[in-house]
């Protein structure tokens, strides 16, 4: 299941954390003088500290060590010839950094040192600079330096992108989920999120992988996060509870009912069905097998009867019986045919559903998208069924027909014997597409 989306999405994430990490050829002139004045001070502390010192100054993790054994491997750059008038000023700004030596004045008359008063000529006092002074400048001092190592260790070990560098990486991912009809609705969602944590953000060279996982787990999971629907909860606050099932022709609606029936019968429920599919040939015949099978009553008319009175028909008697549950089966419809739409709509104003699911193939991707959300704008749907995710290898629809809809997955089919119905949960698509 999903293999081929959890595939692409693997590979595009291998590319995407490969291509931040060895940087882009859009790097930005700002980027490469802030790298290259790194660089030039790097050198110069490489040469008055060493590679060893340097690391344990600037406090590298264990988790950044791969990455530094690798560094200390690598062939190190040729130290930059400094212009000698620039080495001469700077040996001349640190002498005159340099504390001055404390000489003892000579005494003068009255034991005054001499030069203490203008008016004689003498001049002011040299104070002895304390000790507490001394220190508070070898302090500032260390800090500096040790300052300096942290931001080069920032610099070696982690990177950061921009936004224009940002929407370049993010296209291979972005094809592939479009390649496996992920919708451009959680498309756009899942670039937004990634957008947060990786631009501009100092990204762990050694884990930038895992972050744009980590949030890809996060995103989806947001994606899938659609208040959810206790079936059986709700079926223990009326009697009878009606349940109407909707859907386009070959969906598997007629046998998801199936499933639903032994389910609800394994868990001590009565229930009837209404085969209100009056329209396509042999529908009434493949829905009372199923009824036959499971050993429940199955409501009927002739093949041309009025859908909605069959429907009616199947309230009653389980009104009459005192059954718990109505599962009303309609006919397959496109959602472009404005005619059987209408009928569609006739059913639900007789019936009047306590819910109303849509069932949909998960191996039509974006078509299973697009006739959820035209069924939602006929009769607002409550819910929605998966079938056949099982040997779904793209996974679009499972990740896209509940955000758009706004309506949960409530159950997936997952093959053909009546107890191959599973409760839908977003650990199963995370699982399945290696996220998790």
């Amino acid at each position: 299941m999903f293999n081929f989306l959890k595939d692409k999405i693997k590979s595009a994430i291998s590319g995407f954390s490969k291509k931040i990490e060895e940087g882009t050829e859009e790097q930005t002139e700002e980027q490469r003088e802030e790298d290259k004045i790194v660089e030039e001070r790097e050198e110069d502390i490489y040469e008055e500290k060493g590679r060893d010192k340097l690391v344990e100054d600037a406090e590298i993790t264990p988790a950044e060590e791969g990455f530094v054994e690798g560094y200390e491997k690598a062939e190190k750059p040729v130290p930059r010839k400094v212009k000698e008038k620039e080495r001469e000023k700077q040996v001349e700004e640190e002498k005159e950094e340099e504390p001055k030596e404390y000489v003892e004045p000579k005494k003068g008359f009255f034991g005054l040192p001499k030069k203490s008063f203008g008016f004689l000529g003498f001049k002011k006092k040299e104070e002895k600079p304390s000790e507490e002074k001394e220190v508070k400048e070898t302090t500032k001092a260390e800090e500096e330096k040790k300052g300096i190592f942290k931001k080069i260790k920032q610099t070696i070990t982690t990177k950061k992108i921009n936004e224009g560098q940002f929407n370049t990486l993010f296209w291979d991912l972005e094809i592939a989920l479009l390649e496996n009809n992920v919708a451009v609705d959680v498309i756009e969602k899942i670039k937004k999120d990634l957008k947060v944590n990786l631009v501009e953000k100092p990204l762990a060279r050694t884990r930038t992988e895992q972050v744009i996982k980590d949030t890809l787990r996060d995103s989806i999971n947001e994606i899938l996060e659609i208040e959810k629907i206790d079936l059986i909860e709700k079926i223990k606050s009326k009697k009878p509870f009606v349940v109407c099932f909707v859907g386009i022709n070959g969906s598997g609606k007629t046998t998801t009912i199936a499933k639903v029936a032994k389910m609800l019968k394994d868990r001590g429920f009565s229930c009837v069905m209404a085969a209100a599919d009056t329209f396509r040939a042999a529908s009434i015949e493949q829905l009372q097998e199923h009824a036959d099978n499971l050993d429940i009553k199955l409501i009927k008319h002739d093949y041309g009867a009025d859908p909605a009175a069959v429907a009616f028909d199947a309230i009653k008697h389980a009104e009459a019986k005192d059954i718990d549950i109505v599962l009303i089966d309609t006919a397959g419809r496109m959602h472009s045919n404005v005619n059987l739409i209408d009928e569609m709509k006739k059913i639900i104003r007789v019936a009047k559903p306590d819910l109303k699911i849509f069932v949909g193939e998960a191996i039509t991707g974006n078509d299973c998208i697009e006739q959820a959300k035209k069924f939602d704008e006929a009769i607002t749907i409550d819910a929605i069924i998966l079938s056949k995710l099982d040997v779904d290898e793209k996974g679009g629809a499972a990740l896209s027909v509940s955000y758009v809809t706004k309506k949960p997955i409530i159950y997936v089919g997952m093959g053909q014997e009546y107890e191959d119905l599973k409760e839908f949960d977003s650990s199963m698509v995370l699982d399945n597409l290696g996220l998790s």
